[in-house]
């Protein structure tokens, strides 16, 4: 190894590059352009002996000797941040999070837990991309993903949020024209809304043909927004999520005991990322969030209106 001591910028640069992936995100984060990031990994590799990045599908990953500098490099961070606090003496946190997560996810849970991060710590800035997609295995660009069902990840941790439950649901004006199904067996004379089956990437949501395989398709996409607004728009029976569905009171749940589809929410990070304090509040902030909605999650905080039609 040579004997020249890594240099503390360098060493930031790869904590940027390790908890991104990409030397294009990490530049954006540092302001620096991506031919400056390129120079000084060079520069630190030539300075250790060896690599500390490995070119991977999508982007970078850190190698043994990386992950020893990136504890070096934590270490500098540290100090920097140690620097910095308020009046109180409270360190701030700052710094950008970038989240995938589900569109119902990010709406109903993931907006107000960020929401109340960013009142305690202005300086943290998130960014909410929605996909509805099995878990990278490399999640350049993202800190935090969001996916439902247990993801099979290498050289990653993977967080159990919490479950939800889907339901059957129509709009009180549909039921009124096409009558309630009183039986699974009457779910022939229903047409569907949900996800488009040629286009779902997630096998967990892919239960549709569990219960209603003899039901027609009536609108389906990759939304679920739009699940939720063609139901209300009379289109036919909606395989909503609860917490979504009991919103709007001109929807009622049918088939309640016959039709509840549990599945959870899983968080994917790399273990580095999760170290950094702005991911990890941000990590906390959505778990509690999952806690306080359990009831509402699992469709048994009942609706906003009665279950009349």
């Amino acid at each position: 190894m040579n004997s020249g001591r890594p240099s503390a910028d360098d060493l930031l640069i790869l904590l940027a590059v390790g908890r991104t992936g990409r030397f294009v995100s990490a530049a954006d984060e540092l302001g620096l352009n991506h031919t400056t990031i390129s120079r000084r990994i060079a520069a630190l590799e030539e300075t250790l002996g060896g690599r500390v990045l490995t070119r991977v599908t999508g982007g970078w990953e850190l190698t043994e000797l990386g992950r020893e500098a990136l504890v070096a490099a934590e270490a500098v961070e540290a100090a920097v941040r140690s620097l910095t606090a308020d009046a109180t003496g409270t360190r701030v946190l700052e710094g950008v999070v970038r989240i995938s997560a589900t569109d119902g996810f990010s709406a109903y849970l993931a907006a107000p837990a960020i929401a109340g991060v960013q009142r305690q710590h202005p300086g943290i800035s998130v960014e909410i991309v929605t996909a509805t997609r099995r878990a990278s295995q490399q999640r350049s660009g993202v800190d935090l993903e969001v996916v439902v069902g247990e993801p099979q990840v290498l050289r990653a941790k993977a967080i159990r949020l919490g479950d939800y439950c889907l339901g059957l649901y129509a709009a009180r004006d549909y039921l009124r024209e096409y009558g309630t199904p009183a039986a699974m067996a009457d779910l022939t004379r229903y047409p569907l809304v949900y996800f488009i089956d040629s286009m779902l990437q997630v096998d967990d949501l892919d239960v549709a043909a569990n219960f209603a395989t003899a039901m027609r398709e009536s609108i389906t996409s990759t939304n679920v927004f739009v699940h939720v607004e063609a139901t209300r728009a009379a289109a036919g029976l909606g395989l909503l999520p609860c917490f979504m569905a009991d919103r709007h009171p001109d929807l009622v749940r049918v088939l309640r005991d016959q039709v509840s589809v549990r599945l959870a929410y899983w968080l994917v990070t790399r273990t580095e990322t999760l170290r950094r304090p702005e991911v990890s509040a941000v990590v906390d902030a959505l778990c509690a969030q999952v806690r306080s909605q359990r009831a509402a999650l699992l469709g048994s905080a009942g609706g906003t209106g009665s279950t009349e039609v």
